[in-house]
């Protein structure tokens, strides 16, 4: 006959239950479904062995983290080797746990077969349920106030440690990159055909799209635009030829007239979609100072932003490397 025993890990220690009649008990799964709710039939069929209590909120810190990565613990391995049946016996015996990979380090360790299907969560959410009436001196509020402890310990720990690692920021960085990318893409293809309208011949003559934004910014109205100021359109050009072709193109464009109403929207746009071009830029710089500092040899020999993606597909640079 198989003994079942259940790991059940608390956030005031670690229990070691024996479910009593194993071979009756599994094969009637509704039977202790219907008993976890009812504590004097649940009693019945569990019988506390062991009660581990931790010794500070580090030393449950140190245990909840150890279980959490699936690694069993010294005060874990302490505990199983006091209280499980000798090594003789334990060929002949199962242990319930919660988690699989836990199952498999406490199988390579003791050599014991570790279950966790079947009846064994119902038998560990009935030990949730009832477990401060299980365990002598332990209350509902000594219960809740470890629990409520090690939780904010947990969590502040997580969140710590994650917000320290400098390449979530090289994560976050060039994710929005590629986003502004797109966004840029799609608003500059907007205010050209927006007011490609009134000017469509300045499509061709300036082909860049940062470029075309900020002329688009600086003439406004094509026939209010005067021969004067070429000297502000040629700094933003850069080019002699281009500035004469677009002063030409405004006596024979066949563009429409355009109300000063949709002229104030479309400088507004054009205006916004600059700032975003100077946003992407000074963001750039960001990510290339950072890859610097975080992984300069990878920068070095693939650049910073494809460096950037790499991390950003892998998670971080730890599962990179």
């Amino acid at each position: 006959m198989s003994n079942l025993y259940i790991l059940y890990e608390h956030a005031s220690g670690y229990a070691l239950f024996r479910v009593r009649e194993f071979e009756e008990i599994g094969m009637s799964l509704p039977q202790v479904e219907a008993s976890v709710v009812d504590l004097s039939k649940f009693a019945t069929v569990v019988k506390l062995v062991a009660f581990h209590p931790f010794q500070s909120g580090v030393n449950a810190l140190d245990n909840i983290n150890a279980v959490s990565e699936g690694l069993v613990h010294d005060d874990l391995r302490t505990f199983l080797d006091t209280n499980l049946p000798k090594e003789k016996k334990r060929a002949k015996m199962s242990l319930g746990v919660a988690d699989t990979r836990i199952a498999s380090a406490v199988n390579e360790l003791f050599s014991i077969t570790c279950q966790h299907t079947g009846v064994v969560p119902e038998l560990l959410r009935g030990l949730r349920l009832h477990f401060p009436n299980l365990v002598k001196g332990l209350t509902d509020q000594n219960q809740n106030k470890a629990q409520l402890g090690l939780g904010h310990a947990y969590s502040r720990a997580k969140v710590k440690f994650n917000v320290n690692r400098v390449d979530n920021m090289i994560i976050q960085s060039i994710a929005l990159l590629d986003q502004l990318d797109k966004d840029i893409n799609t608003f500059a293809m907007r205010i050209r055909e927006w007011y490609g309208y009134h000017f469509p011949e300045l499509i061709k003559i300036v082909p860049d799209n940062y470029t075309y934004a900020r002329v688009v910014h600086l003439i406004k109205n094509r026939k209010e635009f005067s021969n004067d100021r070429e000297e502000e359109l040629e700094a933003i050009t850069m080019d002699s030829g281009k500035t004469a072709a677009v002063f030409e193109a405004m006596k024979t464009t066949i563009g429409m007239d355009i109300s000063p109403i949709d002229l104030i929207n479309i400088e507004s746009f054009a205006n916004r979609v600059i700032h975003l071009f100077e946003y992407r830029k000074s963001l750039q710089e960001y990510l290339r100072s950072k890859m610097g500092q975080v992984a300069p040899n990878l920068a070095m020999l693939i650049g910073e932003q494809v460096g950037a993606r790499l991390i950003a597909h892998a998670g971080s640079l730890t599962n990179l490397a």
